[in-house]
């Protein structure tokens, strides 16, 4: 039976389209669509259990994938078929999950999976900006509870003008690069990555994407009503008990207030408020306890939360003490780590971290191997985020989603200002040893430091902070350098780093609903103001980067060869270069440009001796005489018909010169004109065009003799 199909389209106004389309593939799913733009289609499903959870939480697993067959390609590795997911399909699963997770109940904790699947990929649409879509579009279409349809798009400013999903081509191109989450009365999440824009300008490209994605959201409504939406599953919503919050607030609240008041640090006030837990439980009998279950800590927590937003709201203080724009105690420092090629320790508050920098050749760089894209980065940052950090015990799993997001956000923040021409490829690894707040915008002044304190030649210094925002609707507080605490209770968290110029990268999630853009604009103003002052810590501790690599670490010097040399540098089986790096101390690393063909060599080395002899090496085999000029030569071989000389400036290269190049006058013997070890200058000649053998001459350098006038008598 041929299926019912369901679609609607979104006009994009620049004779571009997206189509959502429901009813011909995963019917079994709870809700699936297919969302296409010009060839690249996504598959997203959705599933929940009927059943809630025994957890507190929603068990929410969102993943994305990017099929290598949609691109007509296969895996690499061993194994041809696709495995664990790469850093990219992460950073997309992340990107969704922030903004679909806020919007299920809070009390829905029914098992649920969203599946997005590229199974037709298109050079000219990058699929990470229709993820958000397709899996709301997709959630729209089940009966499983969720608050409003959402969208994601990507917006790209190139010569001024705004681009909405733009391909990656004219990506290339943008100053500003940010992926924008809302529904149709919100925005909820922007991540992305600018050249130094203002606070307004990235304002104006979170409006510009706001009004794409209104558009989307009103199709997804169209397509759900067509399809016929099923009414909200009913589930075993969480008990309430309105008296018992009245009497635990009660009991809790002033006592929460009067410990936030007092300013003290991460340990002491959570040790007092365990105490003032205790009392409230303590009120309980054993019995009531069991009964009540969790709503006794639920509660608890809710009363904890609003006497800590209403200090800050009503007093401006907050749990540490500090004012709403007052930024943590500083202390920087470079070079502590004696065997990297860089390192610097940068801590603020109780959030620590320690970065290093390693250089190496073209061979280091991070290979990208995906189904849309295929390149390397040169530039990359690799964050660490262990257990010890927030003093707690683990187990440890590999990499975590927050590890790559975090790291992903550091090294966009910072990738701006590593110039073009650096020689290096270059890898930040930031270990944090100390977590209460943001250990991402530590990791992005550590990295700062340490780039600097390697000897690389930062445009410019780069700098983070972490801010929250609290609001009751009528008052708000922006909140400079935010706690880890905060960050739970406040209702905007957003990151942003830059230099004194401007915005280099941002991410945020925003919780409060219709959040104006006068205030938005304001929170980034402050945060400005905050990130200015951890500059100038940062500059006090390291005003500019060091003139030059650290004496261990590998100087890099790039030549470049004609392309018909590379052959006899690798030599045979690799013989030449494989004994000159041993001999030198050196790697070699050679590039072919796949425009001009030239060779590209790239010499890393400790010591300049050994980069010296590398290059004249090069020289040597790259040496090609040019004709007419003169060259001094050394006497290597002797021969009866010449001497065989060897260039001085190239050794190695090696010409003959014939016993009739030899002098003007008539030479019997070879040795009556030059002898072995002989250093004279001679002249080339290029090619003979009858033999193709090179021709040079030492009595070309000389005074030809004049020739005797023959007398009358002798011609008789």
């Amino acid at each position: 039976m041929i299926p019912k199909v369901f679609r609607e389209v979104i006009d994009l106004g620049d004779g571009r389209e997206i189509s959502i389309e429901t009813g011909k593939l995963a019917k079994q799913a709870h809700g699936s669509v297919v969302v296409q733009m010009g060839k690249a289609m996504l598959l997203c499903t959705v599933v929940s259990s009927y059943e809630q959870s025994k957890l507190d939480f929603l068990p929410l697993t969102l993943d994305y994938r990017e099929k290598f067959a949609a691109a007509g390609r296969y895996p690499g590795g061993f194994f041809k078929r696709e495995a664990r997911p790469s850093n990219d399909e992460i950073l997309v699963m992340r990107l969704v999950d922030r903004v679909l997770r806020p919007l299920f109940p809070k009390d829905y904790h029914a098992e649920t999976q969203v599946m997005i699947q590229l199974m037709s990929h298109d050079e000219n649409v990058m699929p990470d900006a229709l993820a958000g879509l397709a899996a709301s579009a997709a959630i729209q279409l089940s009966d499983i509870p969720f608050e409003t349809p959402i969208s994601e798009v990507r917006v790209a400013r190139v010569n001024g003008e705004f681009v909405l999903n733009p391909s990656r081509s004219i990506l290339e191109h943008a100053d500003i690069d940010m992926l924008i989450g809302a529904s149709a009365d919100s925005v909820m999440m922007v991540e992305g990555e600018m050249d130094e824009c203002s606070e307004e300008e990235m304002a104006e490209a979170i409006k510009f994407g706001h009004e794409a994605i209104k558009i989307q959201c009103a199709a997804q409504v169209r397509l759900a009503e067509a399809f016929g939406k099923k009414e909200t599953r009913e589930y075993a919503a969480e008990a309430t008990d309105e008296d018992l919050a009245a009497k635990i607030r009660e009991a809790a609240y002033q006592k929460c207030y009067d410990i936030a008041k007092k300013g003290t640090s991460k340990a002491e006030r959570s040790a007092a408020f365990a105490e003032v837990k205790e009392e409230v439980k303590a009120l309980f009998t054993e019995e009531e306890t069991e009964e009540f279950g969790g709503m006794i800590g639920k509660y608890f927590n809710a009363a904890q939360k609003e006497a800590v937003r209403e200090l800050t709201l009503a007093e401006g203080l907050r749990l540490d003490g500090r004012k709403t724009t007052d930024v943590r105690p500083i202390w920087c420092e470079v070079d502590y780590l004696p065997s990297t090629h860089g390192s610097a320790i940068f801590t603020r508050g109780e959030t620590q971290a320690l970065a290093t920098v390693t250089l190496g050749t073209s061979r280091e760089a991070s290979q990208i191997d995906m189904p849309t894209y295929q390149g390397e980065e040169t530039f990359y940052l690799h964050y660490n985020f262990p257990p010890f950090c927030t003093g707690e015990a683990r187990p440890l799993r590999g990499t975590s989603r927050r590890e790559i997001g975090h790291g992903n956000l550091a090294q966009r923040a910072l990738k701006g200002m590593i110039p073009a021409d650096c020689p290096y490829t270059v890898r930040v690894v930031s270990e944090v040893l100390e977590s209460n707040g943001s250990s991402s915008m530590a990791t992005v002044c550590a990295g700062t430091m340490a780039l600097m304190d390697a000897g690389i030649q930062m445009t410019k210094p780069v700098s983070g902070i972490a801010m929250g925002l609290i609001s009751d609707g009528d008052r708000y507080a922006v909140l400079s350098d935010i706690l880890g605490d905060e960050d739970h209770l406040g209702d905007m968290d957003f990151k942003v780093t830059g230099t004194a110029d401007g915005i280099t990268a941002c991410q945020m999630d925003i919780k409060v609903k219709g959040l104006s853009y006068e205030i938005l604009v304001s929170a980034l103003k402050q945060a400005r103001d905050g990130r200015l002052h951890i500059l100038g810590k940062i500059t006090d501790t390291i005003s500019a980067p060091a003139a030059e690599v650290k004496s261990h670490s590998p100087k890099m010097v790039t030549k470049t060869i004609p392309g018909d040399f590379i052959g006899a540098l690798i030599g045979p089986g690799g013989k030449v270069i494989q004994e000159l790096q041993k001999s030198t101390g050196t790697t070699i690393v050679i590039n072919e440009d796949p425009i001009t063909e030239e060779g590209i060599v790239e010499i890393l080395g400790t010591e300049q001796e050994g980069i010296d002899a590398v290059l004249a090496k090069i020289d040597s085999i790259t040496f090609r005489p040019e004709k007419g000029s003169v060259y001094e030569v050394k006497v290597i071989k002797m021969l009866d018909f010449g001497a065989v000389v060897e260039y001085l400036e190239a050794p190695g290269n090696e010409v003959l010169l014939h016993i009739s190049e030899l002098a003007w006058a008539r030479t019997e013997n070879v040795t009556d004109v030059v002898n072995m070890g002989d250093v004279f200058d001679v002249k080339y000649f290029g090619r003979d065009p009858k033999t193709r053998k090179e021709k040079v001459s030492r009595k070309a350098l000389l005074p030809r003799p004049e020739r005797t006038p023959i007398k009358k008598e002798e011609t008789k």
